[in-house]
């Protein structure tokens, strides 16, 4: 069992339960999944290029990404519908706590001038969604042979719409939210 999850079962959720006075540990809000998308648009027609962030992306997240797929053509960006436009790796179980982890404790760190998350990022399903610039902050992706540099979406999916409380659940967790927005 991955230490994160551990500490979620062990502490967090008990934390959260007595602190927010709830009757009952399934009202505390949990993790379902985590999804990591990149779009490919810029470099879609050069295999080999795809091929390599492909390979990237599956070694950050420790599983082969899916291709995404075009929903409608667009003319402007010479898309047809059915193109390939993005990947992206959706994270449950082990695999998704062993990535949180990794993602908190090792990447968020190396980023240039970070000074925290956003507090504001939450949707109205109580998801939080962390955009990143560079993939090369993961440990497994070696930046001088990296191709072509891409962003990542990150978003964490969670059991409940409460943001407050899907908020305390991630500054628990360990994200590092910024303190002058708090």
């Amino acid at each position: 069992m991955e230490r994160l999850n551990l500490k979620f079962k062990k502490e967090i959720s008990p934390e959260i339960k007595k602190e927010k006075k709830l009757e009952n540990v399934m009202q505390v809000p949990g993790l379902i999944k985590i999804v990591v998308n990149s779009g490919i648009g810029s470099f879609r027609e050069k295999k080999e290029v795809v091929e390599s962030f492909t390979q990237e992306l599956a070694n950050i997240c420790g599983q082969k990404p899916y291709p995404r797929q075009a929903k409608k053509s667009e003319a402007g960006f010479k898309i047809r519908k059915g193109d390939t436009v993005g990947l992206a790796v959706t994270l449950r179980g082990d695999r998704m706590w062993a990535f949180l982890d990794k993602f908190i404790n090792v990447a968020l760190p190396r980023v240039r001038d970070f000074r925290g998350i956003s507090n504001t990022a939450f949707d109205e399903s109580g998801n939080y969604s962390i955009g990143i610039r560079e993939h090369v902050i993961f440990p497994e992706v070696d930046p001088n042979s990296v191709k072509e540099i891409r962003n990542l979406q990150v978003t964490i999916v969670t059991n409940s719409k409460d943001k407050e409380l899907n908020k305390l659940l991630l500054h628990k967790l360990g994200l590092p939210f910024r303190k002058d927005l708090q």
